[in-house]
């Protein structure tokens, strides 16, 4: 069940090393908070590896690279896998530049993430090398619609068979899978598109849902994609008319703070193919 995938992110609070964009870093140290787990925020090469040691699971998101943080994230990421710590892997707008690109492929090959977590255009570029995007955004085409789904399933359960890791594509539908069965998950709202780094801060949940739960990372992450689309939903309910994005951020996060494993299985839309 999906509830205890949360249950045990609450009970075990495992500690999640980010190596996040200082876009929205401190939303991703208050998610991670509030859905029962630890943040630790470190991006510099001399002490990137020293703390993934301390944790139990790294997220690397490429949303702002420079050339201080890749060499951190590769530190990172080789040093989890060494010690069997889950990670992450968050594309931010890979195929927008050669350097987003080139650096989530490199992280791919060298560090071989237990999850990737991205939109359509950015596992497309992961797959093929290149792809049209929109910025950091998926590009319309590319949008998984009710009338895509099959082939979109497909096509994501191929890419996660052939790398061996979960992925979890985000959208309008959600598809999670690795490659062999597939989530389809309709939670969520679209004003969670006006927000910047709704998908950094589900990156970062993702992160401490695998480390509590590393036995079935699958539904571990299945569960992640399904809560932040579920307290999209709680959060929306509660806006008045004179509210807004802002105010709509923090209700997402007093939403996940407020969710227990009951209220997610009630209110979890989802199929597996």
């Amino acid at each position: 069940m999906l509830g205890e995938m949360l249950e045990n992110v609450r009970s075990k609070s495992p500690l999640v090393h980010n190596i996040t964009n200082y876009v929205t870093v401190n939303d991703c140290a208050n998610i991670v908070l509030a859905c029962g787990a630890s943040p630790i925020m470190a991006d510099d090469p001399d002490e990137a590896g020293e703390i993934t040691t301390i944790c139990d699971a790294l997220n690397i998101n490429i949303g702002t690279l420079n050339s201080r943080t890749i060499p951190s994230m590769l530190l990172a990421g080789k040093k989890a896998v060494t010690l069997g710590h889950p990670v992450v892997l968050d594309p931010v707008g890979a195929g927008a530049s050669s350097l987003r690109t080139k650096t989530a492929l490199t992280l791919l090959e060298e560090v071989k993430p237990d999850v990737v977590r991205c939109n359509m255009s950015e596992l497309k570029t992961l797959a093929t090398g290149s792809a049209t995007t929109k910025g950091v955004d998926a590009d319309i085409a590319d949008r998984v619609t009710t009338e895509t789904l099959d082939s979109a399933v497909a096509f994501v359960k191929e890419f996660a068979a052939k790398t061996q890791t979960v992925v979890a594509v985000t959208g309008a539908i959600d598809i999670v899978t690795d490659g062999t069965a597939a989530y389809c998950i309709k939670n969520g709202n679209p004003m969670m598109s006006s927000i910047t780094g709704t998908g950094c801060q589900l990156s970062a949940m993702t992160a401490a849902y695998i480390a509590a739960n590393k036995d079935d990372m699958l539904k571990a992450a299945a569960a992640a994609v399904c809560a932040m689309g579920v307290c999209g939903e709680i959060a929306f309910e509660k806006l008045s008319a004179a509210d807004g994005n802002s105010t709509y951020r923090n209700y997402i996060i007093d939403a996940v703070y407020r969710l227990d494993g009951e209220t997610l299985e009630r209110w979890a839309k989802y199929e597996i193919r």
